[in-house]
């Protein structure tokens, strides 16, 4: 593995993009115009993208490219001609947050590199040999790791051969990525198609704190903590801010270039990082980083703090001097912006002229004389080159089958593509009635085309095949499973034939065994891991797999996905694991023996019925559960009802067991939950109650399961769990023809759940 220290680098734009290679990017990432999770960036075109990696190779700068959102069964096809089209470039890597993704670029276009987004949520050991497995050469790990469990991940990363990248500096996410749900329940925004539209950044109504924007925390910046990071093993220092200019660009890039060179050279930090805030910023913080969450990450302005740093670092009190201040930093940022632009603009990614010239005469060779130019090595500026090729054959007189401008026309016009500008295509050389074989002309074009490429084979085009769908029996009615996370609530085993999930918490003390026994005691019951586990508590996790050895478990953690496989113990992939399309179900069936899986609660019915069932392999649906929004490693209740704990700690998260709710500015209100050993969430004040997938989508599903937890129900009185049972098997248990029972039952079970939706089953993704 490299040993070299990566600056990887934001590219929301052209001039962005540009910015960060004058900068001293060793990389940038950025995304097309569709397929990606920042959809508010200006974004690029494929034209343009061919331009960049050509600019950027010139600089020794590499270009990876995002595709990191959940795919949908119908963009497949649309996908497989835009991967054909990027493994003919000298692309350098892909950015990849769906498994099925991530299937398909490992099976079908091997020369593509695949890097794992944050947006996987990885941030345990086990997950690591799990996307190494999908193929992924490098892993963004979580951003709420701190300095320790990153360590304990990179070692693991460097045993499997794979690379580490940590965001470095700019824009938090509150919520752990790939895990936020907030704007996708709301009003339909995912932020697992890139359109988030950040609830985290909204004012709110007063909290009892008095805070109005509880859930805004500041920018990250590790720019202090280069040396720890090396030491712990990363590769890549990843910079946020792909809605960002040119400017921001250059002067964080610049920044961190000067402060890691100066550190590899003298051992010593020597930048203060002061022009760090001169760009935009929240104010900045390394508490994730440094394991210290407090309630300093918050901050109160969501908009740029750079003015406010300005006037507390210059002590301006009086209103002139505040103005002369604040006169002053818009100077320098006019300054930047000016800087900037001198600086890219001879910088260019303009296709690479080409002209084609074909001479010949009756017994010579065709002759086709090649202008265009390239950069060559140490230049800075493209050189002109010239090369002539010719057929093998030699031209006979013919008044059949004549080479002339229309047949060469036909056969050479696709050079004006992404990589070329055709400027002229002359034939005004070639004698007229002329003929040599047209598989000459073909032979020379493909001749042609190698060298353009530099002797790169091309890719022919991949057609994904066709997938089989297995069906379920339809004789088999879909079958009820509840999930259940207090131990009391066992007893419902009396009443119900159910599988019955046990929902595992997401902390445990050191070395915790309860739940080892716990399960022996009560083998009826399917271990239901949650989707974040974290150092110890994925080391527990784990521990009672290995100890208990259930029949069958489900898991929201690929960590845990990938010790059940190596432990032979069947596995269902859960409702977090944002599954979409039916290439993430053969990935997990195909690479860990996968018996079935949770379709994702964000997409919509008609997106459902494309999805093709593997052999042997189980489709499960939630149909009513609380709408989880988003989860967090911070304490939502510091911001809102206050705390008197000045940071969180491992008793927070083991004993804290707080609820309380934020209310915005139109008036919804959102609930906040802290379960005992659980992260702080919020929840949409409805429940999610779907009774309509059952009749629509019978013969998908397997399974229709309905959470009992009580998580997320805030303050109000919770339904009869055993009533709740009844009224959901009898809907299973009714056929169709049995209009006036279902009715019946919809009705109770609307009485039972007075605040519910399922839009989401109807807006979808």
């Amino acid at each position: 593995m490299s040993n070299k220290i990566e600056l990887l680098a934001p590219g929301g734009d052209v001039d962005a993009i540009k910015a960060a290679i004058i900068a001293g990017a060793d990389a940038v990432y950025c995304g097309l115009d569709t397929f990606n999770a920042r959809n508010r960036a200006a974004n690029i075109s494929f034209d343009q993208l061919v331009g960049i990696i050509r600019l950027a190779h010139q600089y020794d700068c590499q270009i990876f490219l995002t595709l990191n959102i959940v795919i949908l069964e119908r963009e497949f096809k649309s996908l497989a001609k835009l991967l054909t089209k990027l493994a003919n470039t000298t692309l350098d890597g892909v950015i990849v947050q769906d498994i099925g993704l991530l299937y398909v670029l490992n099976k079908h276009f091997p020369t593509l590199d695949i890097h794992a987004s944050t947006q996987l949520t990885t941030h345990n050991i086990g997950q690591i040999p799990f996307l190494k497995k999908l193929g992924a050469s490098r892993v963004n790990l979580s951003r709420e790791l701190n300095l320790r469990e990153i360590t304990a991940i990179t070692a693991v990363g460097r045993e499997q051969n794979v690379l580490s990248e940590v965001f470095v500096h700019g824009s938090l996410c509150v919520a752990f990525s790939g895990l936020c749900y907030s704007t996708s329940a709301s009003v339909g925004n995912s932020g697992n198609r890139g359109r988030c539209s950040q609830a985290c950044r909204e004012e709110y109504e007063t909290t009892p704190s008095g805070n109005n924007f509880p859930l805004n925390i500041k920018d990250n910046s590790a720019f202090f903590d280069l040396p720890a990071l090396i030491d712990a093993g990363v590769h890549s220092f990843k910079v946020e801010g792909r809605i960002k200019g040119a400017s921001y660009v250059h002067t964080v890039i610049d920044s961190f270039r000067k402060q890691i060179d100066g550190f590899v050279e003298t051992g010593e930090l020597l930048e203060d990082g002061e022009r760090l805030y001169k760009v935009f910023n929240r104010d900045l913080s390394n508490a994730f980083l440094r394991g210290d969450l407090n309630q300093s990450m918050f901050i109160e302005n969501p908009r740029d703090n750079s003015k406010y740093h300005a006037i507390d670092k210059s002590n301006a009190i009086s209103v002139v001097q505040i103005q002369e201040v604040e006169q002053e930093l818009s100077n320098e940022k006019d300054q930047i912006t000016a800087s900037v632009v001198e600086k890219i603009k001879h910088l260019s990614i303009e296709k690479r002229p080409l002209s084609l010239t074909f001479s010949g005469e009756e017994g010579s060779p065709l002759t086709l004389t090649v202008v265009t130019q390239d950069y060559a090595a140490g230049k800075t500026l493209p050189q002109e080159q010239t090369l002539v090729l010719h057929s093998k054959s030699n031209f006979v007189v013919s008044d059949k089958n004549c080479i002339d401008s229309t047949a060469i026309e036909k056969r050479f016009k696709g050079f004006n593509n992404a990589h070329f500008e055709l400027i002229a295509l002359n034939t005004y050389a070639l004698a007229e009635n002329l003929s040599i074989p047209f598989r000459d002309l073909t032979t020379l074009k493909n001749e042609l085309a190698a060298i353009l490429n530099h002797d790169i084979p091309v890719v022919p085009e991949v057609v994904l095949p066709k997938l089989a769908r297995h069906q379920k029996n339809s004789e088999e009615k879909a079958k009820l499973s509840i999930l259940i996370c207090d131990e009391t609530d066992i007893n419902l085993a009396d009443v119900t034939d159910a599988d019955i999930y046990f929902k595992l918490p997401d902390a445990y003390k050191r070395g915790c065994t309860k739940y080892v026994e716990f399960f022996k005691q009560n083998p009826r019951l399917i271990p239901w891991f949650p989707s974040v586990l974290i150092g110890k508590d994925y080391d527990v996790a784990v521990n009672i797999l290995e100890q208990v050895k259930p029949k069958l478990i489900v898991t929201n953690n690929t960590g845990i996905a990938n010790r059940a496989f190596e432990l032979g113990i069947q596995w269902i992939a859960g409702p977090f694991l944002n599954t979409t399309n039916s290439y993430a179900l053969l990935a997990m069936k195909e690479s860990f023996d996968c018996a079935g899986a949770f379709i994702s609660n964000e997409i919509n019915h008609q997106q459902m019925k494309t999805i093709a069932r593997p052999e042997n392999f189980k489709l499960f649906y939630s149909i009513y559960h609380p709408i989880l929004l988003m989860t967090s490693r911070q304490c939502f209740f510091q911001q809102s009802v206050g705390c008197e704990k000045p940071r969180i700690d491992n008793g927070c998260m083991l004993s804290c067991d707080k609820s309380t709710s934020i209310t915005n500015l139109k008036g919804v209100s959102f609930a906040i939950d802290k379960q005992k050993a659980g992260y702080p969430s919020i929840y949409n004040q409805d429940q999610f109650l779907n009774m309509e997938v059952i009749n629509d989508l019978a013969q998908l599903f397997d399974g229709f399961m309905i959470d009992l937890t009580n998580i997320g129900a805030g303050d109000r009185v919770s339904p009869d769990k055993a009533i709740l049972i009844s009224q959901f098997e009898q809907l299973l248990a009714a056929d169709n023809s049995e209009v006036a029972q279902q009715d019946s039952v919809q009705n109770t079970l609307n009485e039972l759940v007075p605040e519910s939706t399922n839009s989401q089953y109807h807006n979808g993704l």
